[in-house]
Order: C-alpha cells, then sequence, then structure tokens
C-alpha cells in the first residue's frame, strides 16, 4: 500500500494539475474551449495518432486486436447499463445520457497522458489505438444513442469520414507496412505538432470542466460512474486474459477502460438534448472520483 500515494503522485497529479491550470481560463477569463477543441481534433490528434503508429510500429494484427478489444469492452458496458437503466425504470432520455456516460471513457485527454507518464511510449501506442476505436464508436454508436434513433445511419457514417484521426490511422499503418518515411523537414513538423496534443488535451479538460453542474439524479450518477470506473476495468482485465494480452498491451487497455467518463459526451448531449446537465455532472464526478480507482489499478498493472 506504500507505493500507492508515490503512484497517485508521479502519475495522477501531474494530469489533474495540468487540467486545474485549465479551469480558471474558462471560469474566470471566459476562454471558449471549443477553437482548442478543434485545433486538437483537427490537428494535435492525427499528428499523434501517426507518430504513435510510425515510431512504435505494431504488427497488423496487434492493431485489430486491439480496436476489437475496446470496441468489445464498450459493447459490454453498453449492455450491462442498459440492463441495469431498464431495471431501475429511467425515463427513455436519463437512459441514453447514463448509456452514453458509461460507455465511452476519456481515452484521449486524461488515458493517453496516464499510459505515457505509467508506462511510456509503448502503452501509448497501444492507448492511440484504444483512443480512435473510441472515437470511431462515439461518432456512430453515440450519435445513434444521443440522438434516440433520430440521427440515419447515413448521417454517422458522414460524420465518420470527417474524422481526420482515421485517415492519420491508415496512413500510419501503409507507413509501417511500405517501410516508408516522412521528409526531414515533414517529420520534425509532425513531431511538433504531435508533442503539444497531450499538454493541449489536459488544458481542454479542464476548460471544459468549468460548465458543471449538479442536478439530482443521483442513481444514475452511481451506475454511470460505478460502471465507468469499476466494473469496465474489471470485465477488461478478464478480456485481456482471453485476448492473451502481455506487457503495454495488457496495461495500456486495461488502463483505458477504467478511464472516466468521455468530455466528448457532454457536446453530444447538448447537441441532442439528452440530459446535458446530467452528462456535464458525470463527466465531472467521475473525473474527481477516478484517483481513489485508477491509483490501485496502476499499482496491479505494475506488479
Amino acid at each position: 500500500m506504500s507505493e500507492l500515494p508515490s503512484l497517485f503522485l508521479n502519475n495522477l497529479l501531474p494530469i489533474l494539475l495540468a487540467a486545474a491550470a485549465g479551469y480558471p481560463l474558462g471560469k474566470w477569463l471566459h476562454v471558449n474551449p471549443r477553437p482548442l477543441s478543434q485545433v486538437i481534433f483537427y490537428i494535435f490528434s492525427p499528428c499523434l495518432v501517426f507518430k504513435l503508429l510510425t515510431d512504435n510500429p505494431l504488427e497488423i494484427s496487434e492493431i485489430l486486436r486491439m480496436m476489437l478489444f475496446a470496441s468489445l469492452i464498450m459493447v459490454m458496458v453498453g449492455s450491462i447499463t442498459l440492463a441495469a437503466g431498464m431495471a431501475m425504470k429511467f425515463e427513455r432520455r436519463l437512459l441514453a445520457a447514463v448509456l452514453l456516460t458509461s460507455i465511452f471513457m476519456n481515452a484521449g485527454n486524461y488515458g493517453m497522458p496516464l499510459n505515457l507518464f505509467a508506462f511510456g511510449e509503448n502503452a501509448l501506442a497501444y492507448a492511440g489505438l484504444y483512443f480512435v476505436t473510441m472515437a470511431v464508436m462515439t461518432n456512430i454508436v453515440g450519435v445513434v444513442i444521443a440522438s434516440m434513433g433520430r440521427s440515419s445511419f447515413t448521417q454517422s457514417i458522414v460524420g465518420l469520414v470527417k474524422l481526420p484521426t482515421i485517415y492519420a490511422l491508415i496512413l500510419g499503418v501503409v507507413f509501417v507496412r511500405m517501410g516508408w518515411e516522412l521528409p526531414l523537414p515533414v517529420d520534425r513538423t509532425v513531431t511538433l505538432l504531435k508533442d503539444a496534443s497531450i499538454p493541449s488535451m489536459l488544458v481542454l479538460l479542464g476548460l471544459q470542466f468549468q460548465q458543471a453542474s449538479w442536478k439530482g439524479h443521483t442513481r444514475a450518477l452511481a451506475l454511470s460512474n460505478s460502471m465507468r470506473l469499476m466494473v469496465a476495468p474489471g470485465l477488461a482485465l478478464g478480456l485481456s486474459l482471453l485476448f492473451g494480452f502481455q506487457g503495454p498491451a495488457r496495461q495500456a487497455s486495461v488502463l483505458e477502460s477504467g478511464m472516466p467518463t468521455a468530455v466528448l459526451t457532454t457536446i453530444l448531449a447538448t447537441e441532442y438534448d439528452v440530459e446535458p446537465s446530467f452528462v456535464t455532472s458525470a463527466v465531472f464526478a467521475s473525473t474527481l472520483l477516478s484517483p481513489l480507482t485508477l491509483t490501485p489499478l496502476l499499482a496491479f498493472l505494475s506488479g
């Protein structure tokens, strides 16, 4: 137990402090998080994914296994949450909000830096694949859940085509398979943009927290947070054994599965009017509670 404070101080606290630096920008200076979010989404994140793949080349089979693993975790968590929410007789919009906050984790601006700090560049490469998978699932499944069926399949696919990290993933795989390298000036440019991604993600996290509000739905909040912080990593531990994951792959897959609720869910909830105040509260609460579950999880995965 003596290593838990050290794990928290060295791995989780830097992330929380970096996010805290962004909070006053939104709270008192009224900085709009959307422009920073767009820069991260369209420039920094694709560069990060591309460099993770090309600097830490993975076999195609490893890439596909990690993406399948992440998809299965989200499907399993969603199925259990749906059954529990129906048993608790949540009304339709609240149930959709609980599903969003339970299924989709903060694999990007929390999970990726935590994997980097705790387990290094190799784990970060796997975490990047997990993040891409989560982004794809959010863009399709998340939109369908948030819209409660109002969004067509075609609209979801169009949204997927606009996802820049997909192209970064494909391009990275092509470069690895062909043994290509970027020209030095381009490579240095991409590296600079990649290096800006993680600190920008953390500041964005703090900026978005100033929009949090607390409004009832205690049972729904308890279900969402418990599914996200406890059930999901438990399922991931078992599934990682079935997939035969070891070392960085196991560490990244389980740790990413235990991340708090994705900030992106607040955007979906606001866009489709699916209990946005509850969703924001779930993001905030799960992030505040996450050190209590992630610190022992780090200790277990480090052993």
